[in-house]
């Protein structure tokens, strides 16, 4: 993950500071106390965020670099916060945990890896756990504002329908929007956004 150590070196936080703003759009369905985890959060701009809305808050990612600056975020912010270094492909995943799932921007594998990821996502979700995902569409490529250049690696309304089948879609759609998150997401974007509900144990 050497590129990832060189895409958050620096002083500049390559995301910005900021949360993105389909999560900030969400903030209505989070409650203090719930348990969050936020997947491959980088330099940890959701991860502070969610815990300022007073979650309690997981965030994981695989570069020690982002870590470190997500962690100097979390100090000037005064935002409390636990980080743990992990390669998600091969991380323990622990199931039911989790109230919150925020993935964002997690697009950095093909289909195959992708759908154990996804999988993981889901069972760490406690039964009535929400699922918060934005990621980039096809369309992105012609874009090129940010995410992968690999078209495999980006999502379609089907792809992720199926993908979260067991769940409960709340919303889902694809939308162009302007985005701006620090120099790597900046300018006109193709994006999609799901947020998706486990079913409770009593749920038919």
């Amino acid at each position: 993950m050497s590129i990832w150590n060189e895409r958050y070196a620096g002083e500049h936080y390559h995301f910005g500071t900021e949360p993105n703003a389909f999560l900030v759009s969400q903030r209505h369905l989070l409650k203090p106390g719930m348990s969050c985890l936020a997947v491959a959060d980088g330099e940890g701009r959701n991860g502070v965020w969610l815990a300022e809305q007073g979650l309690e808050v997981l965030s994981v990612d695989s570069s020690p670099v982002a870590l470190e600056k997500a962690k100097r975020l979390a100090a000037e912010r005064g935002a409390k916060l636990d980080f743990e270094l992990a390669d998600l492909l091969n991380w323990e995943w622990r199931e039911s945990r989790y109230d919150v799932v925020a993935a964002i921007f997690i697009q950095f594998v093909g289909p195959e890896l992708r759908a154990q990821m996804l999988g993981h996502i889901q069972c760490s979700l406690k039964p009535g756990g929400l699922l918060l995902l934005q990621g980039y569409t096809p369309r992105q490529l012609e874009y090129r504002t940010g995410g992968p250049s690999q078209v495999e690696n980006l999502y379609t309304e089907d792809m992720l329908r199926e993908a979260f089948a067991d769940m409960e879609v709340l919303h889902l759609a694809e939308h162009d929007s302007f985005i701006s998150e620090g120099s790597g997401h900046h300018g006109m974007s193709a994006l999609i956004d799901l947020v998706a509900r486990k079913p409770q144990l009593n749920d038919s």
